[in-house]
């Protein structure tokens, strides 16, 4: 549904909207759109033309998404549970210019017809349900990654979007816009030039360990019991909150979700398991280590990190492909072929496929071109915008990115468990294992459910 107001000049929804037919006179054609624009363009739009954002969750990571889209529209509103930051956000002149409105209640942002993009920059347990109660308000949606807390979210997310296929539903993948890094190693994988994949490592490192903490009194400016939201109501430890809260498992899944987000996405798209029904179809979280004690896959103690800090998790494909998630590897991502060994990461692309230019040739701009859906290749953000105004798909889209977050929370589940459990693609089940099928949701605290469409 549009929450957009009608007013007598030029369609802001013509701008930002795209209607079916045109969307898919896009994608049938074989004419790719190329037309140069970048955030000046969007800069020297007309007021009446520019996108109008709020922006949820205005923290470290959401004052820097903030920020890169104010180069695209105009921010009318900002939100955080901690005022310190909604109210920093406001008056900075790199987002809200003094001028945005500053709220608490997320709510507050998708009451308003006049705003089209939500960011949403919050906690992982936030993420879904924001994102869908956004596309149900008529807004295109960007969302950090993770983008979900359990593979049931998955689902709900990727429910919403096929819902609300003309509302850009938009992830914070951005490794998926590094052309010389993680692209090209896409790309040779799937021109076949390291040969047959054998085994791929995907070095994550480990978390933190850290308590006890103490219990506090929650910071005046800080609503807990918001910051909490779907998660269990407990005691204030300054340890739990903001930046730290990847490090517990009742808001995250540790580094498994974290950087996993990022490398087994990278991973999984260029095996070409990223689609829907694909996926690993055995985890064995056996070889993980917790800093906490744990039974049954809880922690029995609640005052200290309970993320794994130590793992090698090994996924089985049903092509026979090995695909190990650890953290006691380099940081990215190795794919070991019968003809090439690569290795990459956000700093380079090396091994011999690279040095010798393998790929001399068959890495043109229509091989980028292909791998941005037909869009050209342009920065993350970018390509965002370039799709709420063109439709399609963008590069990082949701139906991809719950794939490899459904290898993210299967390997911390195993991890959990400290076993190997069995995972059908098809079904998205956890099969033969009653205790592990039980991590596949969580029930939510009453008043914070997410919306199913």
């Amino acid at each position: 549904m549009s929450r957009m107001v009608s007013t007598g000049r030029t369609s802001r929804r013509g701008f930002l909207g795209t209607s079916a037919a045109s969307t898919a006179a896009v994608a049938a054609s074989s004419v790719v759109p190329y037309f140069a624009w970048e955030s000046r363009a969007f800069a020297n739009q007309s007021a009446n033309d520019r996108p109008r954002i709020g922006c949820i969750g205005v923290g470290s990571m959401g004052s820097g998404d903030a920020q890169q889209h104010a180069q695209f529209g105009d921010i009318l509103a900002v939100c955080d549970v901690d005022s310190r930051r909604a109210e920093s956000a406001k008056t900075s002149d790199k987002i809200g210019k003094g001028k945005a409105d500053a709220y608490r209640d997320y709510s507050k942002i998708l009451e308003r017809s006049d705003i089209d993009v939500v960011s949403v920059v919050t906690t992982d347990p936030w993420h879904v349900k924001i994102a869908i109660e956004a596309l149900q308000a008529g807004k295109h949606v960007f969302c950090q990654k993770p983008l979900s807390l359990t593979l049931e979210e998955n689902q709900l997310a990727r429910a919403a979007a096929e819902k609300f296929p003309k509302l850009q539903f938009f992830i914070g993948t951005q490794q998926r816009s590094q052309k010389d890094q993680f692209l090209r190693a896409v790309n040779m994988v799937h021109k076949g030039l390291l040969g047959d994949i054998q085994k791929v490592t995907v070095g994550i490192n480990g978390g933190p360990t850290g308590g006890p903490f103490q219990v506090a009194t929650p910071p005046a400016e800080l609503n807990w019991d918001m910051w909490l939201g779907q998660a269990p109501k407990v005691d204030y430890r300054e340890k739990r909150c903001h930046y730290e809260f990847r490090w517990w498992y009742e808001y995250s899944g540790g580094k498994f979700t974290d950087w996993g987000a990022h490398h087994v996405d990278i991973a999984q798209w260029a095996l070409r398991e990223d689609t829907k029904g694909k996926g690993p179809i055995e985890i064995d979280g056996s070889d993980a280590k917790h800093p906490v004690p744990f039974k049954d896959g809880y922690p029995t103690v609640d005052d200290c990190y309970n993320t794994s800090q130590d793992f090698a998790v090994k996924c089985k494909f049903a092509s026979g492909v090995e695909m190990i998630v650890d953290s006691r590897s380099d940081n990215g991502i190795l794919f070991e072929g019968t003809k090439g060994r690569l290795f990459v990461n956000r700093q380079k692309c090396s091994g011999t496929p690279i040095a010798e230019n393998w790929d001399k040739d068959q890495f043109t701009d229509a091989d980028v071109v292909t791998l941005y859906k037909g869009k050209p290749f342009e920065g993350h953000k970018q390509n965002f915008y370039r799709c709420i105004r063109e439709g399609g798909l963008p590069v990082s889209d949701v139906f991809s990115h719950v794939v490899a977050m459904n290898t993210c929370h299967l390997a911390a589940i195993a991890a959990r468990l400290g076993r190997t459990i069995q995972w059908d693609p098809a079904s998205e089940k956890i099969v033969g294992d009653e205790q592990a099928a039980g991590f596949f949701a969580r029930k939510p605290r009453e008043g914070f459910e997410i919306p199913r469409v």
